[in-house]
């Protein structure tokens, strides 16, 4: 059977099926280039541009939206705000003791920097940097130090570990702005011994205390029988003058007892003799 001579019968409206299919296509082809040649830019971020041909761009894109050509080109974009990073390390003091140090670092990449930090390093940059150099830092640092130096200076070696990590950091172009060491942890026999100086510390300062104490009741003893001394020489003195003192004297002790048994909730009845007002006895001098 041969087909060559057959002719098909031509469709009515194929033109027309035909030209929205070409509408259709362009139409996909333009919303698909509207939506992936825009992209935003968020508050504290920065982008850098990739680009199939070029490769890195060295242009930094600020916050905002900002065109790209679609497939050829590829942003990534960057956190440029401080974040905080927690390193610990154990390492040996002067004095060989071992110590646990904990690091709080306040990082960020520098903004101006960004392609270079993509082409060398990447995205995951403080992955790849701050782990070795923040260790290789506090191990070079500790070292200078005794373990008790580490405690009285730490503002000192805390100020040592920012200058060098800083150093260190800015050839990497990330900027460091905070680094405080968060704890110290002493191994167990150095804890033991820091205890044991307390303590004995302590005790000192307690004998010490009581030697100073004993100096003071020896000092207030020699004054109190100086003044006893006294007081009785005086005494003497007054009653070989006067003999009326006595006398001054048997008046002021009766009135005591006396304000001593009126306060007595009971009743007590004591003659002249035993409140020493046996006046008839005592000779007064009149004559002054």
């Amino acid at each position: 059977m041969n087909f060559n001579n057959v002719k098909v019968p031509k469709m009515p409206g194929g033109g027309a099926i035909s030209a929205l299919i070409k509408v259709g296509v362009i139409g996909g082809l333009g919303l698909y280039a509207a939506t992936h040649s825009l992209y935003n830019v968020e508050g504290g971020h920065r982008a850098i541009m990739f680009n199939r041909i070029v490769g890195v761009k060295d242009k930094v894109y600020p916050e905002g939206t900002h065109l790209m050509i679609p497939w050829f080109e590829r942003p990534v974009i960057y956190d440029v705000r401080a974040r905080p990073n927690l390193v610990e390390s154990t390492t040996g003091s002067h004095d060989l003791q071992m110590v646990k140090i904990g690091l709080r670092v306040l990082t960020r990449p520098v903004a101006d920097q960004l392609p270079t930090i993509y082409r060398t390093l990447g995205e995951n940059y403080n992955e790849r940097v701050l782990p070795s150099i923040i260790h290789e830092t506090l191990k070079a640092v500790v070292a200078q130090y005794n373990a008790s130096q580490l405690i009285t200076q730490r503002e000192t070696v805390s100020r040592e570990i920012r200058k060098i990590l800083t150093e260190r950091a800015a050839y990497f172009n990330i900027a460091l702005d905070d680094v405080s060491i968060t704890s110290l942890t002493f191994g167990k026999e150095f804890t033991i011994a820091i205890e044991a100086k307390q303590v004995a510390a302590q005790e000192a300062e307690r004998a010490k205390f009581i030697v100073e104490k004993a100096e003071q009741d020896k000092k207030g003893a020699i004054i109190r029988a100086q003044g006893e001394a006294t007081s009785a020489q005086l005494i003497g003195q007054a009653i070989a003058k006067n003999p009326a003192f006595i006398t001054l004297r048997k008046i002021e002790a009766a009135r005591e007892i006396a304000q001593t048994i009126s306060k007595s909730s009971n009743k007590v009845y004591l003659n002249a003799d035993d409140l020493l007002l046996n006046l008839q006895e005592m000779k007064l001098d009149n004559s002054q």
